[in-house]
């Protein structure tokens, strides 16, 4: 048998492992697949009935650390109508060894299929409280000091204190300070260096972002941004960061848009990703449409997007179908 039947593909947050046959053996287990902290095994077991297993490999890490897991998994007929067979979502489940989450499935399976797994979020037990936090959390969380300087920065914003240049939103305006603003932006510097009439005005339009997304632009400009603030607004904070010239800000909503792609986000993240020229972000959205099949699972969506994307994009999206397709 070859190697390519025990492997799973994976992105951040998405496994997936394709049985081509499964008539000539009871039981099969995949080679080890990273998401998040730990490596994970898919198994199938034939014996009266089918039973599916989901859990991660035994290591120190896990001994110390479980994951506690929600995800979604299903199993798709990767020929015909593609119909899939769904598992209830599982929300917070830890797990430890290979009995923690078992899928008996009553439906014969015959033929190719896949078996496809999209964890929502991992989390482990926090040291302090004890409490689970997700882990995908963690990394936006280390990178914010809590130093007194920066905690300072952001009182400054928050409070006001001795603004010196207004910022109109497209339905609102906030004090902010032009030093800070021109020492994060090479472009917020040239106004305020230049006899332009932001300068001369102390104003500066922004008639493009919300009062809510324009907030969330300064709160990371000054250091004082909130994770969930941030999630809720990166598409607006990348428009800014690229019109604004921020480049640390567009790397960090370029990979955070890559954590979480999905049938739903993924034709405008694609778009952007085209936009804003974030090469990672499009290979990620073609990978997930074309390797791993969704393009099929989103066609009413997909065929709107023919209609109305850029056709260079579209020609990359019919070229990647193309090679997919030479290599079955």
């Amino acid at each position: 048998m070859s190697e390519s039947a025990y492997r799973v593909e994976t992105t951040s947050r998405l496994a997936q492992w394709r049985i081509e046959n499964l008539a000539s053996c009871t039981y099969r287990k995949s080679d080890p697949f990273k998401i998040g902290k730990w490596n994970w095994h898919l198994s199938i077991e034939k014996n009266r009935g089918l039973y599916i297993k989901l859990y991660p490999e035994i290591s120190n890490l896990t001994r110390d650390n479980p994951p506690i897991a929600s995800f979604i998994i299903r199993v798709v007929c990767s020929v015909g109508d593609r119909k899939a067979l769904t598992h209830p979502e599982i929300t917070d489940k830890q797990l430890k060894n290979n009995d923690d989450f078992v899928w008996a499935l009553e439906v014969p399976l015959t033929g190719k299929f896949i078996i496809d797994v999209e964890f929502l979020d991992l989390k482990t037990a926090s040291p302090e409280s004890g409490e689970p936090c997700s882990i995908w959390a963690e990394g936006f969380t280390e990178k914010r000091s809590n130093a007194t300087a920066l905690a300072s920065l952001g009182r400054m914003l928050s409070e006001s204190i001795h603004t010196d240049i207004i910022i109109n939103a497209s339905d609102g305006s906030i004090g902010a300070h032009r030093a800070v603003l021109a020492t994060r932006s090479p472009v917020f510097c040239s106004m305020f260096s230049h006899s332009l009439k932001e300068k001369e005005l102390s104003t500066i339009n922004i008639s493009d972002m919300s009062i809510e997304a324009c907030q969330a632009f300064l709160n990371y400009i000054y250091g004082n941004i909130q994770h969930d603030e941030f999630l809720t607004h990166r598409l607006a904070l990348l428009r800014a960061a690229d019109k604004y010239d921020l480049s640390d800000l567009k790397e960090a909503c370029h990979e955070s848009l890559l954590e979480d792609i999905d049938t739903k986000n993924v034709l405008e993240r694609l778009q952007n990703a085209s936009l804003y020229q974030l090469p990672k972000l499009k290979t990620g959205c073609l990978r997930y449409l074309v390797k791993f099949g969704k393009i099929f699972d989103i066609r009413d969506d997909f065929n709107t997007f023919l209609q109305c994307a850029d056709r260079e994009l579209i020609a990359e999206v019919f070229h990647e179908v193309l090679n997919a397709w030479k290599g079955f």
